[in-house]
C-alpha cells in the first residue's frame, strides 16, 4: 500500500474505506505515524486543544460497564462523593483557567442526571461563566434534547459521551444500556444545538476492527473531537487483569484515527501518564488534543508539565 499516496489523497479531500483503513493498521509504524502527522499538520495545523475535567459525582453508578472503578459491576476502593456544589465546581474551573486551560469538563457518574441536577448544573455552569473566561463541557450522561437545550441556554458549549469501543464489542463492556442509547444521546445533544466530543477506551479486549469501526463511526456522527483513551486496569473491576497497552499500540491507533478522521482533533486522554513518555509520540503520530490534569479516579499529568512538552513539540494551545 502508498502510504504516502493515500495520505496525500486524503489532504486532497478524500475519504478513505475500511478495507484501506484495515490494511493501513498493518503496516510500517513509522511510516504510518510520519504520514498520519503530515495530514494532521495541513488539516489542522498545529492548533492544540488542551482540556481538563472534573469529578463532579463519583461512585455508586447503577450502570455494570467494566472497565469502570465507579460501576456496579466494581470491587475496587474508591473514595465516592455526591454532587458537588455550584461553588466547588466554579472554583475548580477558575483554578484550571489561571492554569491556561481553555476547556473544562463537569462529568458525573451513573446513567444520567435527573431533571433538578441538570438544573443545578445549570447554575453551577452560569456561575463559571460569571467568574472566568472558559468553554464548559459537560458529561451526564443519557439525557434527552430537552436537558441538552437547557445545559446548551446555561452557557455549555460541548456534550462528552463516550461511544467506548465498537457496536460488536459493546455488549462485552456493557449490558445496563446499549450503544444505541448511546447514539440516541450523542445525536440530540447535536440536535439541542452542542458540539459533541466522544471516542472511546482502547486495550478493553477489543480488536484493531473494532478500534476501526468505532472511528467510522464517529466519522457518521461528524464528530470533530475524539477521546482516545487506554485502559488503566483497576484492581477490583472485571477488566482489571488485562494486559496493559504500550506506546506504540497507541501511536498506532492515533495514526489510524488521524487516517480516518483527518481533521478532527485527536485527544490523548486517560491512561496517557501510564505511558513512560506520556503521550509525546502520539502527538507526532496525528494526535493533537489532550486532557490534562487527574482523571476521574485516577492522576493524570499536570497542565505545565503538559504545556511544556507541547511547546517543544511546536504546538500552539488554543481552542478546537
Amino acid at each position: 500500500m502508498n502510504i504516502e499516496k493515500t495520505a496525500r489523497d486524503i489532504t486532497g479531500g478524500r475519504l478513505i474505506t475500511k478495507d484501506e483503513a484495515m490494511e493501513l493498521y498493518s503496516q510500517d509504524l513509522e511510516e504510518l505515524s510520519y504520514h498520519a502527522d503530515e495530514i494532521r499538520k495541513k488539516m489542522c495545523g498545529n492548533r492544540f486543544d488542551m482540556c481538563a475535567i472534573v469529578n463532579a459525582r463519583c461512585g455508586h453508578c447503577s450502570e455494570n460497564c467494566r472497565f469502570c472503578a465507579q460501576s456496579s459491576s466494581s470491587s475496587a476502593i474508591i473514595k465516592d462523593h455526591p454532587l458537588l456544589a455550584a461553588e466547588e465546581i466554579a472554583e475548580d474551573a477558575c483554578r484550571n483557567a489561571g492554569q491556561g486551560i481553555l476547556r473544562y469538563s463537569i462529568v458525573t457518574s451513573g446513567r444520567r442526571l435527573s431533571g433538578r441536577q441538570v438544573d443545578l448544573m445549570c447554575d453551577a455552569v452560569r456561575l463559571i461563566h460569571e467568574r472566568c473566561s472558559i468553554r464548559v463541557c459537560v458529561s451526564f450522561g443519557l439525557l434527552d434534547e430537552e436537558d441538552f437545550r437547557k445545559l446548551r441556554e446555561a452557557g455549555v458549549s460541548r456534550v462528552h459521551n463516550n461511544l467506548e469501543t465498537s457496536r460488536r464489542n459493546f455488549p462485552n463492556i456493557c449490558t445496563t444500556h446499549t450503544y444505541d442509547d448511546k447514539i440516541r444521546a450523542v445525536k440530540a445533544a447535536q440536535a439541542a444545538g452542542l458540539e459533541v466530543c466522544s471516542g472511546g477506551i482502547m486495550g478493553i479486549g477489543e480488536t484493531p476492527e473494532d478500534r476501526i469501526d468505532m472511528a467510522f463511526e464517529l466519522r457518521e456522527l461528524g464528530i470533530k473531537s475524539v477521546p482516545v483513551n487506554m485502559l488503566n486496569p483497576i484492581p477490583g473491576t472485571p477488566f482489571g487483569d488485562l494486559r496493559r497497552l504500550e506506546s506504540d499500540d497507541m501511536r498506532r491507533i492515533a495514526a489510524i484515527y488521524r487516517f480516518i478522521l483527518p481533521d478532527a482533533f485527536i485527544r490523548m486522554a486517560g491512561g496517557r501518564g501510564l505511558l513512560e513518555d506520556k503521550g509525546r509520540s502520539c502527538f507526532t503520530s496525528g494526535a493533537n488534543a489532550a486532557i490534562s490534569g487527574d482523571m476521574l479516579t485516577t492522576s493524570g499529568i499536570t497542565a505545565a508539565a503538559d504545556k511544556s512538552m507541547l511547546a517543544e513539540l511546536g504546538y500552539e494551545v488554543r481552542l478546537s
